[in-house]
Parts: structure tokens; sequence; C-alpha cells
């Protein structure tokens, strides 16, 4: 499979290299043009740079790993009829307020989507860090396997992901529909802690709309 990638941070090479050593094909986009990105070519061996452009049209998926406050940045039309893959968090410190979050009226990746009419959005790669994804990556069956949070509205195109993340070394978990990714934002149980499949599907039952955990349990995982 091929995927594009809109995004040449730590979350973005590390979905990269996995994907490659999956035997898949990943191609990295920044705003600033694949001229910037020679470090991207010399540290993941298989990968491919190129415009934002080039990335959405090439992946069949196209995971988008940008900061939140640039989210309206990502062009619609170049990703219609494509499944996105959404690895936004919210930090107000960084995003400057968005008031329906705040009120928790709505989640990063329904906005994401909203933006995204004509493509199917699914939330996953945002309850991870960069170092751990490559860290706790495991083959199949392995006793200590990793779980991993998905959401989504389109049931074909959660499949298709959870999939993805089976090749890629972890266990995927229904996280329910855009509407319920909540349960795995910034501050949650779930967010950024090292959990197997039923130890993530009772920090996602857990998890409570307006509770947001003290900093300090997971900040110091992100930081």
């Amino acid at each position: 499979m091929q995927i594009g990638i809109i995004g040449a941070g730590f979350i973005a090479r590390a979905v990269a290299q996995l994907a490659i050593a999956a035997g898949h094909q990943a191609m990295l986009s920044n705003s600033r043009g694949p001229r910037t990105m020679s470090s991207v070519l010399s540290g993941i061996p298989g990968s491919q740079v190129g415009t934002v452009e080039d990335a959405a049209q090439f992946g069949e998926m196209v995971l988008v790993a940008i900061p939140l406050e640039h989210y309206r940045s990502v062009p619609a039309q170049w990703l219609e009829g494509k499944t996105v893959l959404d690895a936004n968090n919210y930090y107000p410190e960084r995003d400057g307020h968005i008031e329906a979050l705040d009120r928790f009226e709505t989640t990063t990746s329904r906005l994401l989507a909203e933006h995204l009419p004509h493509s199917s959005v699914v939330k996953v790669f945002n309850a991870i860090l960069a170092q751990d994804l490559i860290q706790d990556a495991r083959p199949k069956a392995a006793p200590d396997r990793r779980a991993l949070p998905v959401a989504a509205d389109d049931p074909v195109a959660k499949a298709r992901v959870i999939t993805l993340l089976d090749e890629i070394g972890f266990d995927g978990v229904d996280g329910g529909n855009l509407d319920e990714s909540w349960r795995f934002e910034r501050a949650k149980p779930a967010y950024c802690i090292p959990l197997d499949k039923e130890g993530l599907k009772a920090a996602l039952a857990a998890a409570q709309r307006q509770v947001e955990l003290p900093e300090g349990s997971w900040r110091r995982r992100t930081h």
C-alpha cells in the first residue's frame, strides 16, 4: 500500500519507518517542500519525499500529522475519496483556544472531518509517543503487544486501519465513532499510556468527557 504523510515530524517519521518495514511505501511532505527534507531520506531508508499535493495524491491512505491549529490548511480537494488518518491533538498553549473543544462540544477529529467532507477520517496514532511507536512495536501474538485506539464513522476505513496497525506491530482497539474519539484525546486515561487490549478497553470506558487527568500523570511522558 502507498501511504502519503502530511507532516514530517516525529510521529510522521515513526509511522513511515514502521510502514516501510512492513512492506508498504511511504511519502512524507511538509509545508516548506521536499528540498528541506534531506534528513528524512537519509534517516528513513526507502522513504520518499514530496510536496503536500504529491503526498496526498500518492497515498491510498494519507496520515495528517501536523499541529491542530493548521488543520484547515490541509487541501480538501486533494483528499477526496481517501482514508485520512488523523494524529492530531489539542494543546491550547500551542494551538490557541478553540471554543468548541474547550466546551467539550466536539472532537479534534470531528473538526478535521468537517473540513474534509468527502474523506473517511480515522483517529489513530495520536495517543502514543513517537519513540514508543518504534520501541513498542511487536510481532503478532507477542505477549507484551501494545494496543492503540482507533475511531471512525466509516467501519470499512476503520477496519483497514486496524489491519495496518496489526501489520506494523500493534493491536487495534475500536474506540467508537469520531464523536467518541474524545475518549483518547489529551489528558484522558488512554492518552500515551502503554496498555494491552484489555487495559486499553478499560481506559477508554473509564474516560469522562469533562474530566481531564492532572498534567503530571501524562505530560511527563509527552515532554
